[in-house]
């Protein structure tokens, strides 16, 4: 069994507050996206957030956060204790081009490190990624402490970088772990993709 867990619970402020999941991308939401290519590797998928507005779909999990204004580590924190696998992957909401192929591969790869994070030149992507229940004591020590940075927890636990090239096999790494922070990020996806909003 695989565990997967789609961190919802941001304040998407660049968007008004609205739940980045739910935007569409080339007619399907992201969430809608997400669900489809982890669904081929994961029987075991996580919705993790506080507040979340939408309940979840069939066969996927809604998990409260544990933490409060924790950010994407509260949610790691809480997907490792909830998640049914020694390995799980953690995805941004706001990733829609992510695909099954790329997934498995740092899935499969989750025996060499604690973690396996992509890193492409614009630096370390560290949620869209896998951790080991092992990061979990350096996770809560980094929360209890009040250090919240993803890629900070990296000097914690032993890492596995995917470097652009290997993630080059599966497509074009930038493509692939494009992340849709603001509308106009939004709009020059829909270009790329052919579609217009």
């Amino acid at each position: 069994m695989s565990s997967a867990a789609i961190l919802v619970g941001g304040h998407a402020r660049r968007f008004g507050g609205l739940d980045k999941s739910t935007l569409e991308v080339g007619g399907h939401s992201i969430l809608e996206r997400q669900i489809h290519e982890l669904a081929q590797i994961a029987d075991d998928i996580l919705l993790v957030g506080t507040g979340r507005a939408a309940p979840a779909p069939p066969g996927v999990r809604a998990v409260a956060d544990r933490h409060q204004d924790c950010g994407p580590l509260g949610g790691i924190d809480t997907a490792l204790t909830e998640a049914r696998d020694d390995a799980l992957i953690v995805m941004a909401c706001d990733m829609p081009c992510v695909t099954a192929p790329l997934l498995a591969h740092l899935l499969g790869l989750a025996g060499e490190a604690q973690a396996v994070v992509p890193r492409t030149e614009r630096g370390y992507h560290p949620l869209c990624a896998v951790y080991s229940r092992a990061c979990r004591d350096a996770v809560r020590n980094r929360i209890a402490v009040g250090r919240l940075s993803v890629v900070g927890l990296l000097d914690d636990v032993t890492v596995r970088i995917v470097e652009a090239g290997e993630i080059e096999a599966f497509g074009a790494a930038d493509f692939l772990l494009t992340n849709v922070n603001t509308p106009a990020e939004l709009r020059a996806l829909e270009a790329r993709l052919g579609h217009h909003v």
